[in-house]
């Protein structure tokens, strides 16, 4: 696609663009306050209430409790007792207290074993709530860093292990990326609220193997299912291709997300005074570019395929809101890096197909996912459970690649 169609203005950084993206975030954090239950958070249905079965689940009230407290920072009034109450649940009843760790759900529920997926979200739902000043808050950043430095992390390997039975003593025979990619935005957060690099090389570690050994060999395509010993999964779920975290083939939304990642961590570490290699940018634009041309319009009409096969043909055709969350916020944060004009474009071309398909004007939010027609669906998604991903769409742009969002915020409202 050719972006010549967009207006190449410096639109990121005016003022008119930036208070719209403010009062963006103001509706969709207006909208997720309603996911508050007794025991976290829980996910909204498509109008924005908690169905009759809500359950608090820890994923959700992990990045709620994330949300908030940057919203805090931000000055969002109401937003630090979200902050608190997030951190009670996942002090309390979304905490094993036995073993140590965190359950997808409270106990009662069933045994889900323990993911490093969802580890890493409590670990950043800690940072930021320090950064927001929540009272509980350090208790529980130190306890999510020892449990990911006890049972997740392998200096062996430089990546995180997947996951474990409740007890930790069943460990599952596969390592993925999109676990590991959350855990470097957790590390980067890490390393600004704790002030030790080891994060820094720890999330190093996990961009060399994941991208500079994996993706970049293979067109800049992130492969996302690995045995225990990184070899490729390339069949993973092919009989299930349109798992929520786990999708067969290739996933456009992830190559997005580990083009920003990459450079951030390129900023993070230069801050930090730390050797960085001068393939992080490279690696971002490849990632980029690669996702841009097979994701963007694969099948014929507007919006980010869901995945792709190894040929780069769709398979899940639906347009999720976090793919074109992600892609705006990679198009951004290129931009900010490089000052080069045809990231605007595309952040211009990913903005115009989420103002025009996915926000949603009548019930609030976002629609998270499309059909191929570009109709509201839910086939994948349900509801509308993640205030995440379209909120640090609409901050992102404003902010500097490093320090991480919460400190960024932080930082941000000290010097105006």
């Amino acid at each position: 696609m050719s972006t010549d169609q967009f207006p190449l203005t410096r639109s990121l950084d005016s003022p008119a663009h930036l208070t719209w993206l403010l009062a963006e975030g103001q509706r969709l954090v207006s909208f997720a306050k309603a996911s508050r239950l007794a025991e976290g958070f829980a996910g909204l249905d498509a109008q924005g209430r908690l169905p009759n079965e809500a359950i608090a689940e820890t994923i959700i009230t992990a990045r709620m409790t994330h949300c908030f407290a940057m919203a805090h920072v931000q000055g969002i009034p109401g937003c630090l007792a979200l902050v608190e109450h997030g951190v009670a649940a996942l002090s309390g009843p979304l905490c094993d207290a036995r073993f140590g760790g965190w359950y997808a759900k409270p106990a009662r529920y069933g045994d889900t074993g323990k993911a490093a997926y969802l580890h890493a979200f409590v670990a950043l739902a800690a940072s930021s709530a320090v950064v927001a000043g929540s009272t509980a808050a350090p208790q529980l950043l130190q306890a999510a860093s020892e449990i990911i430095e006890r049972h997740f992390w392998s200096d062996e390997e430089g990546a995180l292990r997947e996951s474990f039975s409740r007890d930790w003593q069943q460990e599952e025979a596969y390592r993925g990326a999109n676990s590991n990619m959350h855990a470097t935005e957790a590390f980067l957060a890490l390393a600004d609220v704790t002030g030790d690099s080891v994060w820094l090389d720890r999330a190093l570690r996990i961009v060399e193997r994941i991208i500079h050994g994996q993706a970049r060999a293979n067109g800049c395509q992130v492969i996302e299912h690995f045995d225990p010993r990184w070899q490729a999964l390339a069949q993973y779920n092919a009989a299930n291709p349109a798992d929520g975290f786990r999708p067969y083939g290739i996933t456009p939304g992830h190559g997005f997300e580990w083009s920003r990642l990459l450079l951030h961590l390129e900023a993070a570490r230069q801050l930090a005074g730390l050797a960085t290699p001068d393939w992080l940018l490279p690696a971002a634009r490849g990632l980029f570019d690669s996702a841009c041309e097979h994701g963007w319009h694969a099948d014929g009409a507007p919006g980010i395929v869901y995945t792709l096969d190894w040929d780069k043909r769709p398979v899940v055709r639906q347009r999720l809101h976090w793919t074109h969350a992600e892609a705006s916020a990679a198009a951004a944060a290129l931009w900010r890096r490089t000052g080069e004009a045809h990231y605007q474009g595309w952040y211009h071309c990913f903005w115009t197909f989420i103002d025009s398909h996915l926000i949603d004007r009548a019930a609030g939010s976002w629609h998270h996912e499309l059909d191929p027609d570009n109709r509201p669906s839910a086939s994948i998604w349900g509801g509308k459970p993640d205030l995440y991903h379209a909120y640090q769409a609409v901050l992102l742009p404003a902010l500097p690649l490093a320090p991480s969002l919460a400190t960024a915020l932080a930082r941000a409202n000290v010097t105006k």
